[in-house]
């Protein structure tokens, strides 16, 4: 029935409606109870595919923008401006924001460029080339660094560095062969170093031996390819004696705005010293290059499914109204309108889409998000995690609900329209 048709008699709508209704209700009831639980199972599985494949591949980008920021950037990431070695007046600075509201702790980091090595003292051919690598050294205020980015929590071997550490070092799992996974002339490694090793570090033209006492893996790159000292060491091997920093990282208390914080930290001068970033903004742009890939990647998956499903509630509904043509037939030759049987298929569609929907929404955010949450899927670079939000879901099902009641509808339109006749009669 053409929709202009409906809009000039509602009343008739309505009626094929209630029947149509009836009819479905009748035949959901009549269903047998296996074939019914079958067809909701896809229909759930289906919905599991739209949702879960997309916020799991989006899930392993955003697990590793929450690691850069939990770890390493904070809330409100400080850098140096550009041109400048270092962050001005850095004392000045940490006095005027160190009592704004909602600052739960503040960690100030010293960097500098520098070469390990390791091995030094073992002989080797002319020939060979030393075991060497070059990487960035930060120098750390334990206690602060724990607190902004749990780094404690990271180390994999040996222990965290404390207060009271001189010439001992903490090293990140990237730089040793072994947990590097892969040799690459772009990432250099040193090999056979064990908890307790000594290996020289030299900064300038000066080489330090120092103690290796911990191995830690973050998953983030800025923090695995780096040597850590104690900053009160290493501000004293570069003649940092203005407690001028490099990098400084804050971390809010819980409803604090990140936007709301650096508003009032920029009323304070402090963009003069320095460059003032949240972690969002000091996102790099692959990253979110990679979240839209990701979502693009797992949408497609999720479309084969939704063709599936499609194709499974058209077979259904098909087979349904071709073994029952002939009371379609005397449905039709007693009075019942070709509209309404149509809405009976419509709805029964309808009712396996809703269901499979409502069990599917109930699994996500009841048991597989709060799983992933608690325990992440350990990718190699990422701490990978479910991105479902109630309208992302809500989308996927719009599009399901849609793809479902054209499937119902398609075999319902070619049955109903055969002649009344020929349906009674079988032919």
């Amino acid at each position: 029935m053409p929709i202009f048709k409906y809009l000039r008699h509602p009343q008739e709508f309505a009626t094929s409606l209630k029947v149509g209704l009836f009819l479905a209700l009748r035949d959901i009831r009549r269903a047998s109870f296996w074939t019914t639980g079958l067809i909701i199972v896809v229909m759930t599985l289906t919905f599991l595919n739209l949702v879960v494949v997309s916020g799991i591949l989006v899930g392993l980008i955003e697990g590793a923008t929450e690691a850069v920021q939990e770890r390493y950037l904070g809330d409100i990431f400080i850098s140096t401006l550009p041109q400048r070695p270092y962050i001005d007046q850095t004392p000045t600075l940490l006095k005027s924001i160190e009592n704004l509201p909602g600052i739960a702790a503040i960690s100030t980091r010293y960097t500098t460029s520098g070469k390990l090595e390791a091995n030094w003292k073992v002989s080797r051919p002319p020939s060979n080339l030393p075991e060497e690598v070059g990487t960035t050294i930060a120098g750390i205020d334990p206690i602060a660094e724990d607190q902004v980015g749990g780094l404690s929590e990271r180390i994999i071997e040996g222990e965290y560095l404390t207060a009271d550490d001189y010439n001992e070092v903490m090293l990140g799992a990237m730089l040793l062969d072994r947990y590097l996974g892969f040799d690459s002339v772009s990432f250099p490694s040193l090999k056979n170093v064990q908890i307790g090793d000594k290996i020289r570090v030299t900064i300038g033209e000066t080489a330090h031996e120092v103690r290796v006492k911990g191995i830690l893996r973050s998953k983030v790159d800025e923090i695995d390819r780096r040597v850590f000292f104690n900053a009160a060491q290493l501000r004293g091997i570069i003649g940092r004696y203005d407690y001028n920093a490099d990098e400084i990282a804050v971390k809010l208390q819980d409803g604090f705005d990140p936007l709301e914080v650096k508003r009032a930290m920029l009323a304070r001068g402090v963009d003069k010293y320095a460059k003032v970033q949240t972690a969002e903004e000091g996102e790099p742009k692959f990253i979110k290059d990679l979240k839209q890939t990701f979502a693009l990647l797992g949408n497609a998956i999720g479309s084969i499914g939704l063709v599936v499903a499609s194709i499974t509630i058209f077979i259904v509904i098909f087979v349904n109204a071709i073994t029952r043509r002939r009371q379609i037939g005397i449905m039709k030759g007693i009075g019942v309108t070709g509209t309404a049987i149509e809405f009976s298929y419509i709805l029964q569609s309808l009712f396996y889409a809703v269901s499979g929907m409502l069990l599917g929404s109930v699994v996500v955010f009841f048991v597989l998000k709060p799983y992933f949450t608690s325990y992440p899927i350990n990718f190699p670079f990422s701490d990978g995690i479910l991105v479902a939000t109630v309208s992302g879901t809500a989308i996927r099902g719009g599009v399901l609900f849609i793809a479902t009641m054209i499937a119902g509808f398609i075999p319902a339109r070619i049955v109903v329209k055969q002649n009344t006749l020929d349906a009674i009669l079988g032919r």
